[in-house]
């Protein structure tokens, strides 16, 4: 015997209509992360020079806090009622993040994720608004923690390329 399925309407206090806008918002915040990730992953697998000690267990660092952070940002979306994006073709299509080709050198490598970090920072930020409006705290807390982490980084990233 089928059952048929049947979805419980959502009433968390904030509209469809907001929550499908934040959702996109976080679906973005979400490729970037995962871009991100990505690119800090290959990275740290593909470093050579001087530093590579320093920097082959600075981006293991890196990647780790992102790859877990990616689950919490798809978890947020779901909670909001929308499907998180999943696949290389669909984070492609949201992403704010250039790809990279071929094997940076160390210092490119530490300049493309200053550059990288920042732009997933500002995805974040970009969102604040919407959510303010909606009151939605637990999305604006988990904004928070992303900027703060990827702006710190960022910093982080940049003082190594300091003279």
């Amino acid at each position: 015997m089928a059952t048929k399925s049947t979805s419980s309407k959502i009433d968390i206090g904030i509209n469809e209509k907001d929550r499908k806008a934040i959702a996109k918002g976080l679906s973005e915040l979400l490729a970037d992360s995962y871009s991100l990730y990505l690119m800090t992953h290959n990275f740290h697998w593909n470093v050579t020079g001087p530093q590579f000690n320093t920097l082959h267990n600075m981006f293991m660092t890196q990647y780790t806090e992102q790859w877990n952070a990616l689950d919490l940002i798809a978890e947020r979306i779901r909670a909001l009622g929308e499907h998180a994006p999943g696949t290389y073709k669909e984070f492609s299509k949201l992403t704010s993040i250039q790809e990279v080709t071929g094997t940076p050198k160390a210092m490119d490598m530490v300049r493309l994720l200053v550059k990288a970090q920042e732009t997933t920072a500002r995805t974040a930020r970009k969102l604040f608004p919407l959510v303010e409006k909606a009151s939605d705290q637990p999305t604006a807390d988990l904004l928070t923690q992303r900027q703060d982490v990827h702006e710190k980084t960022a910093w982080m990233l940049r003082s190594l390329l300091e003279e």
